[in-house]
Formats: C-alpha cells, sequence, structure tokens
C-alpha cells in the first residue's frame, strides 16, 4: 500500500501543472500565462530531438553525405573510385614510357645509339640500356684513376670536409636501410621511404648531372662549396636538370625504385669530399 501511494505521489507531481506569468510591473496586469508541467517539459524536448534526427537522418540518406559514412558509400562513387584508380595508374606507367621514350630519342640525336641498329621501341630501350651501362663503366674508371693519381697529394690524406658553419639538410624522410661501408663498396646511405616522397638538396649547389642509368636508375648529382658533392641514386623522377641552381632544402627530385640495382623504394644517397666518399652520417642525422 505505501508503494503504491508512493507511485500515486510521483506520478501527481509529474503532472502537477506549473504556471508561468508575465506581469506589467506597473499595473500588475498579467500579460502572459502558461500553465505547464514536468509531463509537457519532456514531451516537448523528445519531440524536439525526434524532429532533429528526422531532419538529419533525411539528409544524410537523401544527400550525398551518406558517401562520407563507413559502410554507406554509393556503388557509383566506387565504382568511379576505382576507376580513377586505374586511370592514374595507366597515365603514370604511360608518362614513364614516354620519358623512357624521349631519352631514347635524345641518344640517337647524340649519336650513342646507332639507328641502324634500332627497330622497335623495345629493342631501342636494350640498347639504350646497354651504352648506359658502358657510361657507368667509364665513371667507375674514371673514379678509380682519379683515387689512384690522389693517393701520394698530401692535400688529400686527411680529406675531411670543414663543417663549421655548414648545415646539411636531411635529403628525405625515412628510415636508414643500409649504412656507409667503404669495404663493401657501398658508399653511401641507403633510406626507405615512401614513393614520390621529396628528395631535398643537402645544401646550397648546382646540378652537375641528371639523368638515367640502367642500374642507378633516375640519378642526380650536385655540386657544392668546400669541394663536397651529394649523389641521389635511384629515384622515381628528377625535378631539376644540368646548369640548375638549388638552394639546400629545395625539392630537386622523387623517391623510387628505378634502376636494376634497387630493392624497393628508397634514396641511395652519396657525399663526397675531394674525389672521396664520406659517411653522410657523420654530418646529416637522418
Amino acid at each position: 500500500m505505501p508503494k503504491k501511494k508512493r507511485s500515486k505521489a510521483i506520478w501527481s507531481n509529474i503532472k502537477f501543472k506549473y504556471k508561468l506569468t508575465i506581469l506589467n510591473e506597473n499595473t500588475l496586469e498579467e500579460i502572459v500565462g502558461l500553465r505547464v508541467s514536468k509531463l509537457n517539459g519532456f514531451s516537448v524536448l523528445l519531440s524536439v530531438l525526434i524532429v532533429l534526427f528526422l531532419i538529419a537522418a533525411c539528409i544524410i540518406a537523401f544527400t550525398p553525405l551518406r558517401n562520407y559514412l563507413p559502410g554507406y558509400m554509393n556503388s557509383e562513387v566506387r565504382a568511379q573510385m576505382v576507376q580513377n584508380a586505374l586511370r592514374v595508374d595507366s597515365l603514370q606507367q604511360v608518362l614513364e614510357r614516354q620519358n623512357l621514350y624521349i631519352m631514347n630519342i635524345q641518344d640517337i640525336f647524340s649519336g650513342r645509339v646507332k639507328i641502324d641498329s634500332v627497330e622497335t621501341m623495345d629493342s631501342l630501350t636494350t640498347a639504350r640500356e646497354d651504352t648506359l651501362m658502358q657510361r657507368t663503366e667509364r665513371e667507375e674508371e674514371f673514379r678509380r684513376q682519379y683515387e689512384e693519381n690522389e693517393k701520394y697529394n698530401l692535400t688529400t690524406i686527411v680529406s675531411q670536409p670543414d663543417v663549421n658553419g655548414m648545415i646539411f639538410y636531411r635529403p628525405t624522410r625515412g628510415m636508414v636501410t643500409d649504412v656507409f661501408n667503404i669495404d663493401k663498396k657501398h658508399f653511401g646511405t641507403d633510406i626507405a621511404a615512401n614513393p614520390n616522397e621529396s628528395v631535398l638538396a643537402t645544401m646550397d649547389g648546382t646540378v652537375i648531372l641528371s639523368t638515367y642509368t640502367a642500374e642507378t636508375g633516375y640519378l642526380i648529382e650536385v655540386q657544392h662549396s668546400q669541394d663536397l658533392i651529394s649523389v641521389y641514386k635511384h629515384c622515381g623522377s628528377l625535378l631539376k636538370r644540368e646548369g640548375d641552381r638549388v638552394k639546400g632544402g629545395e625539392a630537386i627530385a622523387l623517391v623510387g625504385n628505378s634502376g636494376t640495382l634497387s630493392t624497393g623504394p628508397h634514396l641511395h644517397f652519396e657525399l663526397w669530399y675531394k674525389g672521396r666518399p664520406v659517411n653522410p652520417e657523420k654530418y646529416i642525422v637522418f
């Protein structure tokens, strides 16, 4: 019996109506009178929430906003995204093939490739790779001769660059996967990075080489002050040409996976001082 009385009291309290009155201060005349109860307030609040929920549901259901919700993407939009991704991949392949074709034509005009020996673009690419490999061997021979000639030069016995006041920029963001090891003829540092990540010039300088080789892929070299040369190999594409002046921290290439010696998207970075390779990790924090 007490529980029944208590429930009746609570229900009566909820249904009890209060009068809200607005009076004229001077005449005490009632201007507006409103009788409300707690039940009316709950009802009005619940109705407002239901209306807002219905409006939001209609906006999401009948507008493109539903495509941003997980699992509610329109099949047409999904198909269009897949098609666009395929187009981008195809365009990238066409662009790489076009760049290779232009480089092959340049080799023909320069006389590096004999016209009579070329029948198709594939054969032209093969002939061009053979030529580039020969140039790479000549480059290694030049380096060996230079090192042999400079071996007895007293000014190069202590060949460590004076880095006082010099600022080295990190060439790219990534993780070091292979370090400098002159015994294994690994003259630089390998940095694994995301494809198309920017490759930055480590210091101010002038581009002295911007080309493609069969082994190292897209390659760019920058001459700096203090007889320093920075080398960037296995790039995806090059942004600067030979003779261009670059600033430290300026993008000169994009990370890629080009060249037969590449093992994945990464940058092989070398630092040379007076014709000798130096460990980049002594001067740059990767």
